[in-house]
């Protein structure tokens, strides 16, 4: 590993010449945001949302009859169902309660996010563990091809990404870059998700739409601790040293 190592070194003002954006390693990725809560206008939102985003669990229960003649699945202006805000606010007895009553779990946003999307966005770790148990779909999409997986890394949050490979996501899903979880890890130089991603059998072979794979990506970036990671993994052969 120490030799690749050092020819790894030697392609850094080589792969700089290559690519002008070397330097992004990442940053044009469509999974850039770090705006993960939504922005709540309280008189945009009908009493049903209200409850669900302050966590009103009292009142929910009160007026359980009326939510038996009213939609549970009811959106708001935004496509946010009240499920989605409690997610996004972290409020797992309201998760709970919503899920008994048999709302619909994967119904997506104006961004094309689902309920399970917002919990790991704002790593609320209990409500993702909730949604998961009773069928949340982790490989829904969003509107920029990230997945849930792909929101735990940019977190980051190896519980929560450990939460949704236990519960059948796709390790190796690509987004509209073509940037799979471990890729992103790279880019975004989160040593510890990168590692993380690579005991739990991550392709390190998968290519971005620059055809870039993971290693290459560590080497514009000169992450050397990223790369010492991908070596020892076998990453040897994917640029060709």
């Amino acid at each position: 590993m120490r030799r690749s190592m050092w020819r790894v070194m030697g392609l850094f003002s080589k792969k700089r010449q290559q690519s002008p954006s070397g330097s992004t390693s990442g940053q044009s990725c469509a999974a850039t945001s770090t705006t993960s809560a939504y922005e709540l206008q309280e008189k945009d939102l009908g009493r049903l949302h209200r409850a669900a985003a302050h966590g009103n669990l009292a009142w929910l229960r009160r007026w359980h009859w009326w939510l038996k003649r009213v939609s549970i699945n009811r959106r708001d202006k935004e496509k946010r169902t009240p499920l989605h805000l409690a997610c996004a606010n972290g409020h797992a007895d309201v998760v709970s309660f919503l899920v008994q009553e048999n709302c619909q779990l994967n119904l997506t946003d104006n961004f094309k996010r689902s309920p399970l999307m917002k919990a790991v966005q704002c790593q609320q770790e209990k409500c993702v563990a909730i949604l998961l148990e009773h069928g949340a779909d982790p490989n829904l999409a969003d509107a920029d091809g990230n997945t849930a997986l792909h929101l735990a890394v940019l977190s980051p949050n190896t519980a929560v990404a450990g939460l949704l490979l236990e519960h059948n996501a796709n390790i190796d899903a690509q987004n509209q870059e073509g940037y799979t979880p471990l890729n992103l890890a790279v880019s975004k130089h989160h040593k510890e998700m990168v590692e993380f991603l690579q005991k739990k059998g991550a392709d390190g072979h998968a290519q971005d739409q620059r055809e870039r794979t993971a290693l290459m990506v560590a080497t514009f970036a000169e992450d050397m601790n990223a790369i010492q990671l991908l070596l020892w993994h076998g990453a040897d052969s994917l640029i060709g040293i």
